[in-house]
């Protein structure tokens, strides 16, 4: 059987199962890193001379850059194939945190921000590739506990960096360090057991099944297509560049083109939802119960623990809904919305910490559900665009919330999580009114099941 990259394993449900263990791993070690250095990112460029407004700048380029990068990267990934772009985007991710390392100017500290805006894209991928593995009804559950691996990795990157920091050079060293666990990362991935079954890259063979209970899928399910409406499959990352930009461009305007606008208008008021949530969270809590920030830090970092383990909870959780996506979403928002209501009336800092307790719950399962609903109407032929474009929507949501929650909070320490509540109900009223699409086109109780 033709390997993939010159590097393969037999196609065994023992080999599938350690594959997404690794890929859990990939996300572990991949926010661990990243959480390390961000927190100290401000602290630096201060030290460095930088202006509030020039590190303000240089904040939102990095954004601007995941927001146009994250669609084309993810295209890419559908078209040369998972392992090399997620290779690419693991090494040139390290390569700006090499640079950041360095970083005695505020120039240099630029520069070290351009290729991690760019290519660090390497979860987005890592769900593609998931997505490539495993069956419909598993999606979810796998999902949940990718991001529940992801999480830890976030939970415990600044907590290590903080400590780091407090040594000579300690941000040098930090970031130093956060390059080496991606060059570790590559690694891993270059050693996982790639073959062309695993990674749906373009020419499996019809008849050789694998019969993993969780992880593996079907090669009637797992096989993508070479030509989607006109594009031409690449099956080599070498070939020409100008080929590869076309593919990604025709990919691109089918994604535009497409019946998927309510479901990515869904994600973005629900991302906006979550962040107006959190906009001002330790603020309004001084402001409304006298808390101090250092309870706030616990309540959220408590907030995070939960999250981890609503991600573990998710396969017994999408089991008691008959797989059925669509109604475990539309719950899970309006058991969101009512919380965040909660929150914003609450006369007690008990309120508040109930409320955050099952938003922990409800926002995990709502990311979660989101994505496979993408992945479920889209389909699987271009789960790297679809993915791509929704972190693309999702990363407007980073840039419009902190406009609102600037606007709301002029009104009310209770603003920005009231206006949350707002957005959160036109998102359900969508979900409701497209309600015999997402129980139709695809089928989110899985037909082929």
């Amino acid at each position: 059987m033709a390997e993939d990259g010159g590097r393969g394993a037999a196609a065994s449900p023992g080999a599938s199962a350690r594959f997404v263990r690794c890929l859990y791993a990939v996300g572990f070690l991949d926010l661990f890193g990243v959480s390390m250095v961000v927190p100290l990112m401000n602290l630096h460029i201060k030290s460095l001379g930088a202006s509030p407004t020039v590190a303000g700048i240089i904040g939102s380029l990095y954004g601007i850059m995941q927001l146009f990068s994250s669609t084309f990267v993810g295209c890419w990934s559908d078209i040369v194939g998972r392992r090399y772009s997620l290779l690419a985007c693991i090494l040139l991710s390290a390569l700006g945190y090499f640079i950041l390392g360095m970083s005695t100017t505020v120039y240099l500290f630029a520069i070290s921000r351009v290729p991690v805006g760019i290519f660090k894209h390497t979860l987005s991928i890592s769900k593609a590739l998931l997505s490539d593995l495993v069956s419909e009804r598993d999606r979810p559950l796998v999902m949940g506990r990718f991001n529940a691996a992801s999480s830890v990795g976030f939970i415990l990157g600044p907590v290590v960096g903080g400590y780091l920091t407090e040594l000579k050079d300690g941000f040098y060293q930090t970031s130093f360090i956060c390059a080496s666990i991606f060059l570790l990362n590559a690694g891993l991935v270059w050693m996982l057991p790639w073959n062309e079954e695993n990674t749906g890259n373009g020419k499996h063979k019809q008849g050789k099944k694998r019969t993993d209970s969780i992880t593996a899928k079907p090669n009637c399910d797992l096989q993508l297509k070479s030509v989607t409406n006109g594009t031409v499959a690449i099956d080599s990352p070498f070939q020409s560049p100008w080929v590869q930009i076309v593919t990604v461009l025709k990919r691109i305007k089918e994604i535009a083109c497409s019946d998927l606008w309510d479901i990515f208008l869904v994600r973005l008021l629900m991302s906006v939802t979550i962040l107006l949530y959190h906009s001002n969270f330790s603020l309004a809590l001084e402001e409304r119960f006298g808390v101090k920030p250092l309870f706030s830090g616990y309540l959220m970092s408590y907030s995070s623990s939960l999250g981890v383990l609503a991600g573990c909870l998710l396969g017994p959780i999408t089991r008691l809904y008959q797989h059925n996506t669509y109604r475990l979403l539309l719950h899970s928002s309006t058991f969101t919305c009512t919380l965040i209501l909660l929150y914003a009336s609450a006369l007690s800092i008990w309120m508040v910490i109930l409320s955050s307790t099952f938003l922990a719950f409800s926002t995990t399962i709502g990311r979660t559900c989101i994505i496979d609903l993408e992945l479920t109407i889209g389909g699987n032929e271009a789960s790297g665009t679809l993915l791509g474009v929704g972190q693309s929507v999702t990363s407007v949501g980073r840039i419009i919330a902190p406009l609102l929650s600037g606007v709301a909070q002029e009104f009310s320490p209770c603003g920005p999580p009231s206006l949350a509540v707002a957005l959160a109900l036109v998102a359900i009223l969508i979900m409701n009114v497209n309600k015999q699409k997402y129980c139709s086109s695809g089928n989110v109780k899985l037909k082929n099941q």
